[in-house]
């Protein structure tokens, strides 16, 4: 519950967003504070003249992102942002492979990084972050996100994405698995949690795999050939359709697949027209003659077995088919040319997640009269992405270690600021559920309470704890749309004036950041202890200044002023976005 007055709380939400985000010179503390390159005309900006500056990558992957960008930034003769200061790469990059804010222990351990070996300090601290029980963490609410909180909230399936990521499991596998879970085996309940949601409903489940798989959306093709696009046709959409058809969930939860069911569909010219089992790229897998010659009779019983399946839950467990229709679809998919459009989805999905926009955008629109903005650059991060079986963490350690993913988001030329698709300037993206609820949970946490990724001995655990500690806060926040976030009512509602929000993150207790800061003497320490904290940066002369004169106008009300500098950080545009 806010006792200050609005009108202050906004002015001072207003300063910290306004000011620091147009300043590209903030930076963290005892972190180097190295002033941003002017931007350049014409090339990729290689950064400040910093031993930290990620122009001379020795990776091949940083080096085929650089090049690519760089020449299509040539040739549209366009500006370039600077690189971000190290204290904003710390941050951005904790918030993109750890899904949180750092820690302060792990801001100071950074910059003590940056001051010994300048050179490799933010590879290094990258591969840390990889190897962290934090990155599988949040792969797993990043896979959750993709796949299904936007359905519903599954912890068995949570499990199954975390204990698949601790075990190395790549994309392809997760595909195969979440496509033929093991009949009635209770260890495949997680993974079943993709199609089991799916199942009653065919579009969806077509739709849905083709989308999120293979960034294809064939949904306009149902009725007809795709209007704009001449690669989708009718027959694509029940191809990929007729995979599903006989897939049903019973009464148990387990996910089968019937001994009949063949997709028809109509053309617009009225022909009525038999559904090959047919793959996106046209690849068709042929039904064996001796799977559809089951006599009348026997076939009649096996159907009332599946259909007391689907109602009872101690029913008999139906016969499975020889003929498994999503056994040729996981076939097709993981066969040559079908690898390619999971790699390559995987691809632009996760440069999306890493830089704001896809190299095709929008995500599900990857066909011919939609191409990339970098051609070349997708076919070599695909073809890297198969040649290295689908690793994640190489793919994801190339592209945030560029320059068009370390640049500033800060735009201070005269110029026009420069189109998304040339990323030659880093996208503000909103915070996920999970990203904002851990961030919180840091953020308001006294720093002598949490160590970070540094500590190999302590962390696991502290970070275990925090994904517990934040589930519950993730239900209140909004999954954010690709572009143009806006907070909704409800979540404005609980942040300006929740009791929850008052007692779990503006506690006055001695492990709390509030409790902190209240013990702190003097002015100028508490301020920028609330700034490292908060926004993991040191403010700025006019934040200092404006803060410093609203806490010495309350000398008799301290621990409220405080309370509302807190809140007022938390609330900031600057807090709710990666940036």
């Amino acid at each position: 519950m806010r006792t200050t007055s609005a009108p202050l709380c906004l002015s001072l939400i207003w300063l910290v967003t306004s000011t620091a985000w147009a300043n590209p010179q903030h930076d963290g503390p005892a972190v180097a504070n190295r002033p941003q390159t002017a931007l350049s005309k014409g090339a990729a900006a290689t950064g400040p003249e910093s031993s930290t500056s990620p122009a001379a990558a020795t990776a091949p992957l940083e080096s085929t992102i650089n090049q690519r960008v760089a020449a299509r930034i040539a040739k549209e003769e366009a500006d370039v942002a600077g690189l971000t200061s190290d204290a904003e790469f710390l941050r951005r990059i904790t918030l993109d492979l750890a899904g949180r804010t750092p820690t302060a222990a792990e801001i100071q351990a950074f910059a003590t990084r940056v001051q010994a070996d300048p050179q490799s300090a933010r590879s290094q601290w990258v591969d840390l972050l990889l190897a962290s029980p934090d990155f599988d963490y949040h792969l797993r609410n990043e896979l959750d996100r993709l796949f299904l909180a936007d359905i519903r909230q599954d912890n068995k399936w949570r499990d199954y994405l975390l204990e698949a990521n601790q075990q190395g499991k790549t994309f392809e596998d997760l595909f195969r698995e979440m496509l033929l879970p093991e009949y009635t085996n209770p260890q495949s309940e997680g993974a079943a949690a993709f199609l089991r949601e799916r199942v009653r409903d065919l579009d969806t489940i077509t739709n849905d795999t083709s989308v999120l798989f293979f960034g294809i959306n064939i949904s306009c093709a149902k009725c007809h050939d795709h209007p704009l696009v001449a690669d989708w046709q009718q027959a694509h959409y029940y191809g990929m359709a007729s995979f599903f058809k006989r897939s049903y969930v019973t009464k148990k939860g387990f996910l089968a697949e019937r001994f009949d069911g063949q997709m028809k569909f109509t053309t617009v010219a009225g022909e009525e027209k038999d559904a090959k089992f047919m793959f996106l790229n046209g690849s068709v897998a042929d039904e064996p003659a001796e799977s559809t010659s089951l006599a009348e009779d026997e076939l009649k019983k096996i159907n009332e077995l599946i259909q007391a399946a689907e109602r009872e839950q101690d029913a008999k467990v139906p016969p499975l088919p020889d003929f498994s229709p999503r056994k040729q679809l996981v076939s097709l998919s993981t066969a040559a040319e079908g690898r390619k459009l999971l790699a390559q989805n995987l691809v632009n999905r996760t440069w999306a997640r890493l830089l704001g926009r896809g190299l095709v955008h929008p995500l599900d629109q990857i066909h011919s009269s939609n191409p990339a903005s970098h051609p070349e650059l997708l076919r070599e991060l695909t073809e890297d992405t198969i040649a290295h079986d689908f690793d994640i963490r190489r793919l994801v350690r190339g592209i945030v270690l560029s320059e068009p993913y370390q640049r500033s988001s800060h735009w201070t030329a005269d110029t026009e600021r420069p189109a998304p698709e040339l990323f030659a300037v880093a996208t503000g993206r909103a915070l996920t559920p999970w990203q904002m609820s851990l961030a919180l949970a840091v953020a308001t946490m006294a720093p002598d309470r949490l160590t970070g990724v540094h500590d190999a001995e302590k962390w696991p655990d502290s970070r275990k704890s925090l994904e517990g500690q934040v589930t519950r806060m993730t239900n209140v926040l909004e999954i954010p749309p690709p572009t143009a976030f806006q907070s909704g009512f409800a979540e404005a509602l609980f942040f300006s004036n929740s009791d929850r929000f008052s007692r779990d993150y503006l506690s006055r207790g001695a492990d709390r950041i509030v409790g902190h800061l209240l013990k702190i003497e003097d002015q100028r320490q508490l301020i920028e202890s609330a700034f490292l904290n908060i926004l993991n940066r040191v403010p700025l002369d006019t934040e200092r200044d404006a803060i410093g004169q609203y806490l010495s106008d309350r000398p008799d009300r301290k621990e409220a002023a405080v309370e509302q500098v807190v809140w007022v950080l938390l609330n900031s545009p600057e807090f709710r976005f990666n940036h």
